[in-house]
Protein backbone atom coordinates (compact mmCIF):
# COMPACT_ATOMS: atom_id res chain seq x y z
CA UNK A 1 0.00 0.00 0.00
CA UNK A 2 1.21 3.51 -0.85
CA UNK A 3 1.79 6.28 1.59
CA UNK A 4 -0.39 9.02 -0.48
CA UNK A 5 -1.14 11.07 3.28
CA UNK A 6 -1.68 10.84 6.88
CA UNK A 7 -4.81 10.07 8.96
CA UNK A 8 -5.32 11.79 12.02
CA UNK A 9 -8.39 9.58 13.61
CA UNK A 10 -10.05 11.76 16.75
CA UNK A 11 -12.17 8.70 18.20
CA UNK A 12 -15.43 9.69 20.34
CA UNK A 13 -19.09 9.11 19.83
CA UNK A 14 -21.46 11.15 18.07
CA UNK A 15 -24.38 13.30 19.39
CA UNK A 16 -24.55 16.40 21.73
CA UNK A 17 -25.17 14.63 24.33
CA UNK A 18 -21.56 13.10 24.45
CA UNK A 19 -19.98 16.53 23.26
CA UNK A 20 -18.39 17.27 26.55
CA UNK A 21 -17.64 13.78 27.96
CA UNK A 22 -14.47 11.96 28.80
CA UNK A 23 -14.82 9.32 25.80
CA UNK A 24 -14.48 12.46 23.59
CA UNK A 25 -11.77 13.60 23.97
CA UNK A 26 -10.36 12.56 21.03
CA UNK A 27 -13.18 14.36 19.09
CA UNK A 28 -12.61 17.47 20.44
CA UNK A 29 -8.74 17.54 20.35
CA UNK A 30 -9.26 16.92 16.53
CA UNK A 31 -11.71 19.17 16.69
CA UNK A 32 -9.07 21.63 17.70
CA UNK A 33 -6.43 20.40 15.45
CA UNK A 34 -8.67 21.64 12.74
CA UNK A 35 -9.39 24.67 14.09
CA UNK A 36 -5.59 25.65 14.38
CA UNK A 37 -4.97 25.12 11.11
CA UNK A 38 -7.82 26.49 9.53
CA UNK A 39 -8.97 23.06 8.22
CA UNK A 40 -12.55 22.77 7.99
CA UNK A 41 -14.46 19.41 9.51
CA UNK A 42 -18.10 19.43 7.77
CA UNK A 43 -17.64 17.01 4.91
CA UNK A 44 -19.69 13.34 5.54
CA UNK A 45 -18.49 9.98 3.90
CA UNK A 46 -18.62 6.15 4.99
CA UNK A 47 -20.11 7.32 8.36
CA UNK A 48 -17.20 9.52 9.33
CA UNK A 49 -17.36 13.84 9.64
CA UNK A 50 -13.57 14.58 7.51
CA UNK A 51 -11.80 17.04 6.49
CA UNK A 52 -8.57 17.76 4.70
CA UNK A 53 -5.57 20.12 4.58
CA UNK A 54 -1.79 19.99 4.01
CA UNK A 55 1.21 20.47 5.87
CA UNK A 56 3.85 21.22 3.80
CA UNK A 57 3.98 18.85 1.03
CA UNK A 58 1.92 16.60 3.20
CA UNK A 59 -2.16 15.53 2.62
CA UNK A 60 -3.53 15.34 5.53
CA UNK A 61 -6.90 13.94 6.29
CA UNK A 62 -8.73 14.22 9.85
CA UNK A 63 -11.98 11.93 10.60
CA UNK A 64 -14.17 11.32 13.21
CA UNK A 65 -16.17 8.36 12.90
CA UNK A 66 -19.27 8.85 13.72
CA UNK A 67 -20.10 4.65 14.19
CA UNK A 68 -20.18 5.07 17.66
CA UNK A 69 -17.34 4.12 19.50
CA UNK A 70 -16.90 -0.02 19.88
CA UNK A 71 -17.82 0.50 15.95
CA UNK A 72 -14.78 3.02 15.02
CA UNK A 73 -13.09 0.90 12.55
CA UNK A 74 -15.53 0.52 9.94
CA UNK A 75 -15.18 3.92 9.18
CA UNK A 76 -11.46 3.95 9.65
CA UNK A 77 -10.94 1.06 7.53
CA UNK A 78 -12.96 3.02 4.21
CA UNK A 79 -10.81 5.76 4.12
CA UNK A 80 -7.42 3.71 4.47
CA UNK A 81 -8.50 1.66 1.56
CA UNK A 82 -9.60 4.44 -0.82
CA UNK A 83 -7.07 6.91 0.03
CA UNK A 84 -4.08 4.08 0.40
CA UNK A 85 -2.57 5.15 3.55
CA UNK A 86 -0.51 3.26 4.85
CA UNK A 87 -1.42 1.69 8.65
CA UNK A 88 1.80 3.68 9.90
CA UNK A 89 0.73 7.08 8.10
CA UNK A 90 -1.71 7.11 10.73
CA UNK A 91 -2.18 8.65 14.08
CA UNK A 92 -5.59 8.05 16.65
CA UNK A 93 -6.21 10.16 19.53
CA UNK A 94 -8.35 8.77 22.01
CA UNK A 95 -9.33 9.10 26.00
CA UNK A 96 -7.48 6.68 28.55
CA UNK A 97 -8.16 5.60 32.03
CA UNK A 98 -4.88 4.76 32.83
CA UNK A 99 -3.06 8.12 32.59
CA UNK A 100 -3.82 10.63 35.30
CA UNK A 101 -6.54 13.45 34.28
CA UNK A 102 -4.42 15.95 31.68
CA UNK A 103 -1.57 13.70 31.24
CA UNK A 104 -0.54 12.49 27.39
CA UNK A 105 1.48 10.20 25.85
CA UNK A 106 2.55 8.85 22.29
CA UNK A 107 2.79 5.41 22.02
CA UNK A 108 3.62 3.28 18.50
CA UNK A 109 2.00 0.25 18.07
CA UNK A 110 0.31 -1.81 21.31
CA UNK A 111 -2.99 -3.80 22.10
CA UNK A 112 -6.61 -2.52 22.77
CA UNK A 113 -5.65 -1.82 26.29
CA UNK A 114 -9.71 -1.96 27.07
CA UNK A 115 -10.62 0.72 25.04
CA UNK A 116 -13.74 -0.47 22.43
CA UNK A 117 -12.37 2.35 19.84
CA UNK A 118 -8.90 1.21 19.18
CA UNK A 119 -10.22 -2.64 19.42
CA UNK A 120 -12.28 -1.80 16.42
CA UNK A 121 -9.00 -0.23 14.61
CA UNK A 122 -7.24 -3.06 15.21
CA UNK A 123 -9.81 -5.54 13.91
CA UNK A 124 -10.84 -3.53 10.75
CA UNK A 125 -7.54 -2.39 10.14
CA UNK A 126 -5.59 -6.10 10.03
CA UNK A 127 -2.97 -4.47 12.59
CA UNK A 128 -1.84 -2.69 15.44
CA UNK A 129 0.81 -0.63 13.90
CA UNK A 130 -0.67 2.64 13.82
CA UNK A 131 0.61 5.30 16.51
CA UNK A 132 -1.87 6.41 19.64
CA UNK A 133 -1.78 9.78 21.27
CA UNK A 134 -3.56 9.01 24.77
CA UNK A 135 -5.05 11.98 26.81
CA UNK A 136 -4.98 10.81 30.20
CA UNK A 137 -8.95 11.02 31.98
CA UNK A 138 -7.91 8.99 34.54
CA UNK A 139 -10.24 6.63 37.45
CA UNK A 140 -13.38 7.93 39.00
CA UNK A 141 -12.24 10.04 41.49
CA UNK A 142 -12.11 8.81 45.57
CA UNK A 143 -15.17 9.93 46.15
CA UNK A 144 -16.87 8.30 43.55
CA UNK A 145 -15.11 4.61 43.45
CA UNK A 146 -16.82 2.07 42.60
CA UNK A 147 -18.58 4.03 39.91
CA UNK A 148 -18.76 2.00 36.29
CA UNK A 149 -16.27 2.59 34.21
CA UNK A 150 -18.88 2.75 31.07
CA UNK A 151 -20.71 5.38 32.88
CA UNK A 152 -17.17 7.00 34.28
CA UNK A 153 -16.06 7.77 30.68
CA UNK A 154 -19.76 8.78 29.54
CA UNK A 155 -19.76 11.50 32.22
CA UNK A 156 -19.14 15.23 31.52
CA UNK A 157 -16.02 16.41 31.98
CA UNK A 158 -16.30 18.58 35.49
CA UNK A 159 -15.12 22.30 34.78
CA UNK A 160 -11.67 21.68 36.74
CA UNK A 161 -10.83 18.69 34.07
CA UNK A 162 -11.98 20.54 31.34
CA UNK A 163 -9.80 23.38 32.06
CA UNK A 164 -6.87 21.10 31.91
CA UNK A 165 -7.65 19.34 29.01
CA UNK A 166 -7.94 22.13 27.49
CA UNK A 167 -4.40 23.09 28.30
CA UNK A 168 -2.74 20.49 27.11
CA UNK A 169 -4.20 21.26 23.54
CA UNK A 170 -1.19 23.28 22.10
CA UNK A 171 0.89 20.08 23.24
CA UNK A 172 -1.33 17.85 21.51
CA UNK A 173 -1.06 19.83 17.83
CA UNK A 174 2.51 19.90 18.43
CA UNK A 175 2.17 16.29 18.83
CA UNK A 176 0.13 16.16 15.53
CA UNK A 177 2.57 18.17 13.51
CA UNK A 178 5.53 16.43 14.50
CA UNK A 179 4.05 13.08 13.98
CA UNK A 180 3.37 14.59 10.07
CA UNK A 181 6.54 16.04 9.67
CA UNK A 182 8.91 13.49 11.52
CA UNK A 183 7.13 10.83 12.14
CA UNK A 184 6.21 8.72 15.09
CA UNK A 185 9.40 8.38 16.38
CA UNK A 186 10.68 11.50 16.68
CA UNK A 187 7.13 12.52 17.67
CA UNK A 188 7.00 9.92 19.95
CA UNK A 189 10.69 10.86 21.61
CA UNK A 190 9.66 14.51 21.93
CA UNK A 191 6.04 14.38 23.45
CA UNK A 192 6.93 11.67 25.84
CA UNK A 193 10.21 13.79 26.66
CA UNK A 194 8.59 17.22 27.39
CA UNK A 195 6.11 15.81 29.41
CA UNK A 196 8.20 14.13 31.48
CA UNK A 197 10.65 16.89 32.01
CA UNK A 198 7.84 19.11 32.94
CA UNK A 199 5.31 16.78 34.94
CA UNK A 200 2.46 17.61 32.93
Amino acid sequence: MSNSGHLIIGLGNPGPQYELTRHNAGFLAVDYVAAQRGWSLNAEKWQGIYGSGRLGADRVFLVKPQTFMNLSGECVARFVDFHRIGIEQILVLHDDLDLPMGRIKVAAKGGAGGHNGIRSLIQHLGGSDFTRLKIGIGRPPRNEQGMPVDRYVLSAFSEEELAGFNSRLPLIQEAVELFIEQGAGHCMNRINGLVAEKKL
